[in-house]
């Protein structure tokens, strides 16, 4: 266990609080793999489907119990920079697994849609729930029962939450996941918030803003700012799910090919059919959430996994809750500074020392369990290393080092940027909320302020361009919940909000919405819960009702009489709008059932 006793307690409560769902799927799990992939008893008919395109030499291998066979689900598309590279990666498994004497194919494909391209457009509101379309994709391919592994080929914003939560459902297969890393550095992401915000003031036109972001989205990779995506990232090396040093490393390198070949091979290294079985669903545990918690805390990762992580534990059995996420962050230390909680991007990170540095100041201080599996086979203290190419074109690792390449970006755990992680849990009289403050400045850790009621984020938008928001307010914008639309993001309000603040005026956003892990320095009570559309106090707010804020004390209240309050009738709003167009109407069902954002706000659990 952890060295540090709160981290302990926490795991410990985790763990009594998950026994029965937990023994339940492990009980599951372990059922699964006592039946085994027998390939040999499939009918012919079945087996001649299932490798008929193959090789003479794989359908040899196949038609036995001996050689393992890979399968390959991957999120591969061209239009998503950090999905294009992965075009090559099913040729690199294959040709990796035949020399280790397996055989690998690709089992299906999962949608990946990028809420660069939809944020603020109508497809964002299937973003959230393309996360559990993903699990059940993943699901189908692996549905065949033809393999002894899976490798998921996976990066951004839900579609890792989604290719986790099918591995956890398939736990009796061993799983790797194999990253493509992020695109290399392009236009300073300062200058590209600069840019925004002028555009939002009308003081730069379309074409000056497009080119900004053209320079800052560039080329194949992940964006480099640390939202969800190389949230996602840090979350699986830290959770043992990656090869050690796999997150950052830039796509088409000899290094980055290095490190999926070698994922192959490991893969094939930790089947039933060898003697390192590490089947996904023994291999997570409560330890292994705890330590993504931790590594989520102290790098300023993205308030979706607030959401995300809740949904991943509970596949595997394991009951999180935004309590347990709270608790932690007050007791890590943010020790990186990475846009938007600094300058630097995820390539500033890595050259500073990146993940193994960072997971080596947190065991130091006992932040982490160490004994937990990996598919490396050894404990987390095997991630403390960096990843170099060597002589023969394979992955070598060098101990990670002791001092900081940068420590503007990267700092020890003597020295954090602050003492806690700054993703907190607020409760009050409008319900449960999270609030990301390590990007906020502390004097607006806490607003009190007249409230401005939005039914949807348009109205916030048209306010501001008509000069109607040059106040100290309170923006409570409702029905975005994952009923009411799916949870769409609303990092376009950022710009509008960035602005006033900058003119001196106090403002916050409270929204039963979600915003990315790009919300930075305004103050924003997301994830609101009960919702406005499932009967939530947010529905009750009206314009000039004082709503306080406090990240300090962890609270988020209307300051209205309670039995007036309580009077009131909800509010209520048209969605007629959001339930057709961009494949709206298809997830109609998934809106229905949505579970509350506390609890993951999934359509499963």
């Amino acid at each position: 266990m952890s060295a540090d006793r709160r981290i302990e307690a926490i795991t410990k409560r985790i763990v009594e609080r998950s026994k029965p769902t937990r023994e339940a799927y492990l009980d599951r799990t372990r059922r699964a793999v006592s039946k085994g992939v027998h390939r040999s008893t499939l009918s012919c008919g079945n087996l001649a489907h299932g490798f008929a395109v193959c090789s003479p030499k794989d359908k040899a291998a196949l038609a036995g119990d001996v050689v393992p066979n890979l399968g390959i689900i991957t999120a591969y598309n061209d239009m998503l920079s950090a999905h294009q590279p992965f075009e090559t990666y099913p040729a690199l498994i294959r040709q990796a697994a035949s020399e280790a004497g397996g055989v690998a194919q690709v089992a299906g494909g999962v949608p990946a849609m990028c809420d660069g391209v939809t944020q603020g457009q109508p497809g964002m509101e299937l973003s959230l729930f393309s996360r559990d379309a993903i699990a059940m994709a993943a699901g189908i391919g692996l549905s065949h029962n033809m393999f002894d592994a899976a490798i998921y080929l996976g990066v951004c914003d839900k579609i890792v939450p989604g290719l986790m939560i099918a591995a956890l459902t398939f736990g009796h297969l061993p799983s790797i996941f194999v990253p493509a890393g992020p695109m290399t550095s392009g236009l300073p992401n300062d200058e590209k918030s600069r840019i925004r915000q002028l555009y939002a003031e009308g003081k730069v036109g379309r074409a000056e803003l497009l080119e900004a972001e053209s320079k800052s989205y560039h080329g194949p990779g992940t964006c480099t700012f640390y939202g969800t995506a190389n949230s996602n990232q840090m979350l699986m090396e830290i959770m043992g799910f990656h090869l050690p040093g796999a997150s950052f490393i830039n796509p088409g390198t000899p290094l980055r090919d290095a490190l999926t070949k070698e994922a192959a091979k490991r893969a094939l290294a930790i089947t039933a059919l060898g003697n390192e079985f590490t089947p996904a669903g023994e291999m997570i545990d409560e330890r292994s959430i705890v330590n993504g918690v931790v590594g989520l805390h102290a790098t300023g990762g993205s308030t979706n996994h607030t959401i995300h992580l809740i949904a991943m534990a509970r596949a595997g059995g394991i009951q999180l809750t935004w309590q347990d996420i709270s608790e932690l962050s007050d007791i890590v230390p943010l020790l990186a500074r990475v846009y938007p909680n600094g300058l630097a991007d995820v390539n500033h990170f890595h050259a500073a020392g990146g993940m193994g540095f960072l997971i080596k100041q947190l065991l130091k201080a006992g932040y982490l369990h160490d004994d937990v599996r990996t598919v490396y086979g050894q404990g987390l203290a095997a991630y403390t290393i960096d990843p170099k190419l060597a002589d023969d074109g394979t992955v070598s690792r060098e101990p990670a080092a002791e001092v900081s390449g940068d420590p503007k970006v990267l700092t020890t755990i003597d020295k954090p940027f602050q003492p806690n992680g700054g993703l907190k849990m607020l409760t009050g009289n409008l319900g449960k909320a999270v609030i990301k403050i390590s990007a906020v400045k502390p004097e607006r850790h806490i607003v009190e302020a007249p409230a401005i009621v939005f039914n949807d984020q348009q109205e916030l938008q048209e306010a501001f361009k008509a000069g109607k928001l040059e106040k100290d307010f309170v923006a409570v914008v409702r029905f975005q919940g994952p009923k009411a639309n799916g949870m769409p993001e609303l990092h376009r309000l950022t710009p509008p909000l960035g602005v006033l603040q900058d003119r001196g005026f106090k403002v916050a956003l409270v929204t039963d919405g979600r915003m990315s892990g790009a919300s930075g320095k305004v103050p924003a009570a997301i994830h609101v819960t009960p919702e406005a559309v499932d009967g939530g106090p947010i529905a009750k707010i009206k314009d000039g009702d004082i709503v306080r804020i406090d990240a300090v004390a962890g609270t988020l209240e209307v300051l209205v009489d309670a039995a007036e309050f309580n009077a009131r009738p909800l509010a209520t709003t048209n969605l007629e709008d959001n339930e057709f167009g961009m494949g709206r109407e298809l997830f109609a069902s998934f809106r229905r059932i949505s579970g509350p954002a506390d609890q993951g706000a999934s359509v499963f659990f």
